[in-house]
C-alpha cells in the first residue's frame, strides 16, 4: 500500500519536477576582432613536381582569426617520400578567404614562411632552409562537417611546386 502512495505521489508531482530545459548562450559570429584556438584540422596528399613526384603528405591547423574571420593563422606539417631523399616542412601561413565560409565554395590565397630540410640533414649545411611559401586553394563543401580541399603551394621562391587534395573540417558547424 505505502508502496502505491509513493508512485502517485511521485507521479503527481512530476510535472513540477521535471529538469529545467538548457538553453546554451547563443554563438557570437562577430567578424571583427582576433580568436586564437584550435578551430579546425585538415589532412591532404599530393606531389611535388618539381622534386620527380615526389609524394607528399600533410596535416594543417585552423588556429584562428587575425582581425577579422576571413583572415586565418594556419600552421601545417608535411613529409615527402620517394623519388630522392624523404624531406619534411614546417610552414606557418596566414591565408585570406575571398568569401565567407556559408558558401559552397570558398577560394583563398596566402603566404607564410616554412622550416625545410630532407634525410641526411645533418651532414648539409644549408639545411634546414628558410623557405618562403605561397598558398591558392579552394574548400568545396562536402558534408556539414567536412569540405574538400585542392590547393597549390609555390615554396621556396618557385623551386618546389606542391598540388594536394584533402579533406579539411568545416568551422561554425
Amino acid at each position: 500500500m505505502r508502496s502505491g502512495l509513493l508512485l502517485l505521489a511521485t507521479l503527481a508531482l512530476s510535472p513540477r519536477l521535471e529538469a529545467q530545459a538548457f538553453h546554451p548562450p547563443p554563438v557570437q559570429r562577430g567578424d571583427a576582432g582576433t580568436r586564437i584556438g584550435l578551430f579546425g584540422f585538415g589532412i591532404r596528399a599530393g606531389s611535388d613536381l618539381n622534386r620527380g613526384s615526389q609524394a607528399v603528405l600533410g596535416l594543417a591547423l585552423d588556429l584562428g582569426n587575425l582581425a577579422g574571420s576571413r583572415l586565418r593563422i594556419r600552421p601545417s606539417a608535411e613529409v615527402g617520400v620517394g623519388n630522392g631523399a624523404n624531406t619534411y616542412v614546417g610552414s606557418l601561413e596566414v591565408l585570406f578567404r575571398l568569401t565567407s565560409d556559408d558558401v559552397p565554395v570558398t577560394p583563398y590565397v596566402g603566404a607564410g614562411v616554412g622550416i625545410a630540410g630532407h634525410a641526411g640533414c645533418g651532414a648539409d649545411p644549408g639545411c634546414p632552409g628558410v623557405w618562403v611559401n605561397g598558398v591558392l586553394g579552394t574548400e568545396i563543401r562536402f558534408r556539414s562537417t567536412f569540405n574538400w580541399l585542392l590547393e597549390y603551394h609555390p615554396m621556396d621562391a618557385f623551386r618546389h611546386n606542391r598540388v594536394y587534395f584533402g579533406l579539411t573540417t568545416r568551422r561554425g558547424n
